[in-house]
């Protein structure tokens, strides 16, 4: 029997059939906007000669696959027996992204290239930079409820999605008006290192808030104080929602 089966622990059954649901609808969503952008990101980056744009890109090809992994997982009645599988993914498209995202950033940095200014590789940025963290809040909340460690991961794929919107935004927009081509590589390798530890913790299964909170009131072994979390990695304000 599986934990969340048990009286008083997580949601109820119609509850969690709700949940799977709504995370394979976001991750249908995830995967459909992803594909998009990478093709509008990647045929930009191409015309402007823009590494960030092409890495941009690059980096929705791995989301693709995160959600994808997702996906999969809740393919499956029993979802909890893939979870292990789909965490390693995940970790996984993690360290890939960091490594091309370092990559990218240290050839930008020694001057191999100079991008063009380049119109619709501000505007992806800035839709995506809009998108972006409503699709990841939408997740993690179903994925913390249902207890789901890959679902909550895949949010934290989507939010890291989100900075690199914003350090593509700032790095186009800085390039196309002051000339500064070392905003965005600098921005990028704050980005890979927050890419390593997700990916680590990822692979560890150690994901925020994924422990559902028993109905009963009482707390669990891991959650700690009753309606909060028990790794301390989430604000105040995410507690209580």
């Amino acid at each position: 029997m599986s934990a969340l089966d048990l009286p008083g622990v997580g949601p109820g059954r119609a509850r969690r059939d709700a949940l799977r649901r709504r995370i394979r609808l976001l991750v249908a969503a995830t995967i459909t906007y992803n594909v998009i952008e990478a093709a509008v990101a990647i045929t930009a980056g191409t015309i402007a000669s823009s590494a960030a744009l092409i890495g941009f890109g690059l980096d929705s090809v791995v989301e693709v696959a995160s959600a994808a992994a997702v996906a999969w997982q809740f393919s499956a009645a029993d979802h909890e027996r893939r979870e292990r599988a789909a965490l390693r993914v995940i970790a996984l498209s993690f360290f890939a992204l960091a490594a091309y995202v370092t990559f990218d950033a240290v050839r930008a940095l020694l001057g191999t290239g100079e991008a063009e200014h380049s119109t619709p590789g501000l505007i992806l940025a800035a839709l995506s930079l809009a998108v972006m963290p409503f699709l990841s809040y939408a997740q993690r909340r179903a994925g913390r409820e249902l207890g789901s460690a890959s679902a909550v991961a895949d949010s934290k794929q989507t939010l890291l999605c989100t900075y690199l919107s914003g350090v593509l935004l700032a790095g186009l927009a800085f390039n196309s008006l002051f000339g500064w081509s070392w905003a965005d590589p600098v921005a990028a390798l704050v980005i890979a290192a927050v890419a390593v530890k997700e990916g680590r913790e990822a692979w560890r299964g150690d994901a925020c808030c994924a422990v559902p909170v028993p109905t009963g009131g009482a707390p669990s072994a891991d959650a700690g104080e009753p309606g909060t979390c028990g790794d301390g990695c989430c604000s105040p304000a995410e507690e209580n929602t």
